[in-house]
């Protein structure tokens, strides 16, 4: 049985009943905001993963100063009957951007495509690549 000189004690450190109801219940609490926010972010994540993706990988280029063009070659991965679009860039020795074209690439049966494309340079250019690709 508490004596009155423990609970003049415990009143002075914070040791009371009503002090530890209520660490108890922010404890609580914190437990549950924390499980609230957990679950909402795998839901968000888990319907997030339903977008289709779109790859792009350079496979070769040919730089044909003389006529100031660049053919890019490119692989493009995108699930079959997606429209696509994708951004062809020409680079100079400074890698200054120095031609750009943006291709649209019609829906296919077909999940990988090897595609070629030529882009006009405003000087003599050293490489082209694909800069981006997204569906339409």
């Amino acid at each position: 049985m508490p004596t009155p000189e423990t609970d003049q004690l415990a009143a002075r450190y914070g040791r009371t009943r009503t002090r530890k109801r209520r660490d108890l219940v922010i404890l609580i609490g914190a437990g549950i905001a924390f499980a609230i926010v957990l679950v909402s972010w795998v839901v968000w994540a888990g319907l997030d993963g339903q977008q289709a993706s779109v790859q792009a990988t350079d496979t070769s280029h040919v730089v044909h100063n003389d006529e100031r063009t660049v053919e890019v070659t490119w692989t493009l991965s995108v699930p079959a009957g997606e429209t696509t679009a994708c951004a062809v860039k020409a680079l100079d020795d400074d890698f200054t951007v120095v031609g750009w074209k943006v291709v649209e690439i019609p829906a296919s049966e077909r999940h990988l495509r090897s595609l070629t494309e030529s882009v006009r340079t405003a000087r003599d250019a050293a490489t082209g690549l694909i800069s981006s690709c997204w569906l339409t």
